[in-house]
């Protein structure tokens, strides 16, 4: 059995993301992340900068991994999600929440989903 290399992982397609911190507005940094591969992130001052900087930190990320014989998760392409899931919570929460989508005049679903939409974008 051939064991993958490095180059293999790093020409995989990772989902890498950046976010612009603007909390010091003297000195904005960009920090970027790879979402399949927990923990490897960088930060820096311009977004090229950031761009060079996580690959640079996946190429470390991923030769550790390696060397310790940990597992290397792949990115899911063909990831495919229904849109449905089903939740289990305290009779009281489902009271309030069925209580807060009739004074905004929606369905439970609909409340539901404006809520979560708004708590994933806000982060």
């Amino acid at each position: 059995m051939s064991e993958k290399s490095v180059e293999y992982y790093l020409d995989l397609p990772y989902t890498i993301e950046f976010i612009r911190d603007t909390s010091d507005e003297e000195q904005p940094v960009w920090f970027a992340s790879v979402r399949e591969l927990r923990g490897c992130m960088t930060e820096a001052d311009d977004f090229d900068e950031a761009a060079r900087f996580i690959r640079d930190a996946m190429h470390i990320w991923i030769t550790d991994a390696l060397a310790s014989g940990d597992p290397i998760p792949e990115p899911q392409l063909n990831q495919e999600f229904s849109g449905k899931f089903s939740l289990r919570l305290p009779k009281s929460l489902h009271r309030e929440l069925v209580f807060q989508a009739e004074r905004e005049g929606v369905s439970l679903n609909q409340y539901i989903t404006a809520v979560l939409s708004r708590a994933v974008t806000a982060q």
